[in-house]
């Protein structure tokens, strides 16, 4: 088989703060691997801070043991706002917010195992909701502020969330699903700074009341390590988002891959550009970096690339963690916004939610002075799994080689081992801190993802002689949009709700920027026709159901739609079709 790969033995320099080029190291494999044979996971459990009494909690980690070590008064956040302004916030400002919005969650009834929701944009009430529902042992579930309304209706309907945290706007874009949330209880609703002058809706509670007519809580909740933390919910091909649920524990493994695999060092400034919608917002750009007490930039703005680098001039920031979609963009930007800004700060830049491509790897070296080092994990993993740490060797287009306590391995169809560059599938000894433990209310489907003493990542991929990983594509129908997972069945459902639909098929197809982008094909019911008018109608509709990011970009029509015998809709023949590609075996179709 032919295997793609770019620059093997490519060795590269990162440029410090003081313009002094300092070469990569390049790791003995060997001694690496001994390194990983005898890892204990228990050497970094005794690294981070328990709570009084033993128990693990990672609003504590994060915020509150900064504050008990004497170092409160260090920066750990600050915000720039779209519209330019700023706050800064210290580790002692955080652990006052998040107990006093922890009291007000205890105020409302919410006791430890209940679920709180936070639909917001990046805003600091954001992050201060999330820690603390955590301090009183909510299960929190962070959505995607771009979501519309099926999506979050959804996911709240599913996991029976009590609380929701919002903002107007935000509100307002769900406001026709709010009936149908039968375990909603309250929507607490932040105005930032007054940007709008909405008044409350019916029994909406306003953040900035309940936080000025309250006092912090006197301690946060003996949570164990093994209560559960996080529930982010994530794609599959058959039947609605699944909630993954993380336990306290995972900041063992969010912690020591901030350091192994981002680098963090004392007094860096991080910047980590995903919403914390999504699982890298809230293990990388909340867990990790306040877990090591290291300050981070909070952008609220969407992408441009002047911007961009303003940010990184500005703040100063060392450390850079980005998805493959913003780095295509940037590499489509050019070399122009680099030079009108000082980006000297960086140490080290890092990308996931995709695989980065080669030609990635190799633009950043020539035009930021080092390479930007790619990284894999999942939703299901709840941390960094296969790096291309700092001190590696990188080979472009690869995964890297599996943290130190992490055994890797590409399994043939039976789920034996396969031997290097063959390709298979990319599965996972159990047992990691941060690893899932549970689908909510799904027992079969998170059993089915564990066969034969190993996690099915649901990823293809192939090793290489030297123990690195290579990305292959997923075993499933799943959508890699923009780093966003997206389920063909959750666009479908929402596409037949209209009247003219009768049948929908959902893929994706490759994109230069985005990976892959969404595409839907219908059949019509009796009494419509296909039109240029009815395709704008669905594109619209489907817009508004799901939101820009998740809708399909495209839909076309078809008279049949090809089904396997048992009223499956082939997805792979509509691609193979749209592609140009062989149809391979069509022995299960069903008959027209």
């Amino acid at each position: 088989m032919a295997i793609s790969r770019l620059g093997d033995n490519m060795a590269f320099e990162y440029i410090n703060k003081n313009g002094d080029r300092k070469p990569k190291i390049k790791p003995n494999i060997e001694n690496l691997s001994n390194f990983k044979k005898d890892f204990n996971w228990e050497e970094v459990f005794e690294e981070i801070p328990w709570l009084p009494g033993g128990g693990l909690n990672n609003a504590y980690v994060c915020i509150d043991s900064h504050v008990d070590s004497g170092n409160g008064n260090n920066v750990a956040m600050i915000w720039n706002g779209k519209n330019d302004e700023e706050e800064t916030y210290t580790f002692n400002d955080l652990k006052v917010h998040t107990d006093k919005f922890a009291n007000v969650l205890k105020e409302l009834g919410v006791c430890k195992g209940d679920r709180v929701f936070v639909f917001m944009d990046r805003l600091p009430e954001c992050y201060i909701s999330v820690f603390g529902g955590l301090k009183i042992g909510a299960i929190v579930g962070p959505l995607f502020s771009a979501f519309g309304p099926d999506p979050v209706k959804d996911r709240m309907v599913d996991s029976e969330a009590k609380i929701l945290v919002t903002q107007p706007e935000l509100r307002k874009k769900i406001e026709g699903i709010i009936p149908d949330l039968p375990d909603l209880e309250k929507i607490i609703v932040v105005n930032k700074n007054n940007r709008t002058d909405d008044p409350l809706v019916d029994d909406d509670l306003s953040y900035e009341d309940l936080m000025s007519s309250t006092i912090p809580i006197e301690s946060i909740e003996n949570t164990s390590q093994y209560d559960y933390s996080i529930m982010h919910y994530t794609s599959g091909t058959t039947g609605k988002p699944k909630g993954a649920l993380h336990r306290h524990q995972s900041i063992v493994q969010q912690y020591a891959t901030g350091k192994w695999a981002l680098d963090f060092q004392k007094d860096d400034i991080y910047w980590c550009t995903a919403d914390p919608g999504w699982v890298t917002g809230t293990s990388y750009g909340m867990f990790a970096p306040w877990s090591s007490g290291i300050t981070q930039i909070i952008y609220e703005g969407g992408f441009s690339a002047s911007k961009w680098y303003s940010v990184i001039e500005k703040y100063n920031v060392n450390v850079w963690y980005t998805a493959p979609t913003a780095i295509r963009m940037l590499m489509k930007a050019g070399e122009a916004p680099i030079k009108k800004n000082d980006l000297s700060s960086l140490r080290f830049i890092a990308s996931v939610g995709e695989p980065l491509n080669p030609e990635a790897v190799v633009w950043g070296n020539e035009n930021y002075g080092m390479p930007i080092h790619d990284n894999w994990w999942q939703t299901e993993t709840g941390a960094i799994m296969c790096a291309n740490l700092s001190s590696m060797q990188i080979r472009p287009g690869s995964m890297g080689l599996p943290i130190p306590g992490i055994e890797l391995a590409i399994l043939d169809k039976d789920l034996k081992r396969l031997p290097p560059n063959e390709p298979g599938i990319l599965a996972v000894k159990p047992g990691w801190p941060s690893q899932f433990f549970a689908y909510w209310k799904n027992d079969e489907r998170y059993n089915s993802r564990f066969k034969r003493g190993w996690y099915i990542t649901g990823d293809e991929a192939f090793m290489d002689e030297d123990g690195y990983f290579w990305f292959q594509g997923r075993s499933d129908d799943v959508i890699n949009t923009a780093g966003h997972l997206v389920s063909p069945f959750e666009v479908e459902s929402a596409l037949i709700e209209h009247k003219a639909v009768a049948e929908a098929g959902v893929i994706g197809i490759p994109d230069k920027l985005a990976m892959e982008v969404v595409k839907a094909f219908v059949s019509l019911n009796n009494g419509f026709e296909w039109s240029k008018e009815l395709r704008l109608e669905l594109m619209k509709f489907s817009r508004g159901k799901l939101s820009s990011a998740v809708a399909p970009r495209d839909i076309d029509y078809v008279e049949i739609m090809p089904k396997t015998r048992s009223g499956k809709i082939m997805r792979r023949l509509l691609k193979a079709r749209e592609l140009g590609l062989p149809e391979g075996d069509t022995s299960t179709l069903e008959d027209d």
